[in-house]
């Protein structure tokens, strides 16, 4: 378990993928419904929907999602505001939303794409704070009609529960994708991430 200097959350679940860039930026007000890709991105539209629940299956409110992912070419478009962060990796395509009071948080964005001359299927990363508490990656967010999905990444018991979404496409030519969260479920460590 890791604390970075200056933050209440402890980071758990080691190893954490990008774990210290899921903070630099973070807005002061955090929406439940908030933006990834800028309107006019080019790539095809998507709605990620989700909603927050503890282990026993009640709604989370407050709770914080951090998502990022590639562009519609597979690349982590740069921006400039992150150089000497530990979210330069992460590129511009980024945003983060806080759960209402029902446990429901979303992204609108775009479909990332797979790495390009990789066999990585399409994915957002995601990151939960809970504020005051702990901070950790779950398993990202995939398309089940990607023909790049493995069987493994279908496996039920995934960080934070299930990542693999069904996307359908609505009337308006968006993609609808669900990705249900689970505090705590799967991480190494979650027993000690007290208030």
């Amino acid at each position: 378990m890791r604390r970075r200097a200056g933050a209440q959350e402890r980071i758990i679940g080691l190893p954490c993928e990008g774990c210290e860039g899921a903070l630099v930026g973070k807005p002061a007000e955090i929406a439940a419904i908030a933006r990834i890709a800028a309107a006019g991105e080019k790539g095809q539209p998507l709605q990620l929907r989700g909603r927050i629940v503890d282990a026993d299956g009640k709604p989370a409110a407050g709770v914080i999602v951090y998502g990022y992912h590639t562009d519609a070419s597979g690349d982590y478009p740069g921006d400039v505001r992150l150089r000497g962060t530990p979210a330069l990796q992460h590129g511009r395509l980024r945003g983060w939303a806080r759960s209402d009071a029902a446990g429901n948080y979303g992204f609108d964005t775009i479909r990332p794409a797979g790495y390009p001359g990789r066999r990585d299927p399409e994915h957002i990363h995601l990151h939960v704070i809970e504020p005051g508490r702990c901070s950790y990656y779950i398993d990202d967010v995939h398309f089940s009609d990607d023909p790049r999905l493995q069987a493994s990444t279908r496996q039920p018991a995934q960080r934070g529960g299930s990542g693999v979404a069904e996307p359908v496409r609505d009337a308006n030519g968006t993609w609808q994708a669900t990705r249900d969260i689970v505090l705590g479920k799967h991480i190494a460590g979650y027993e000690t991430c007290g208030g």
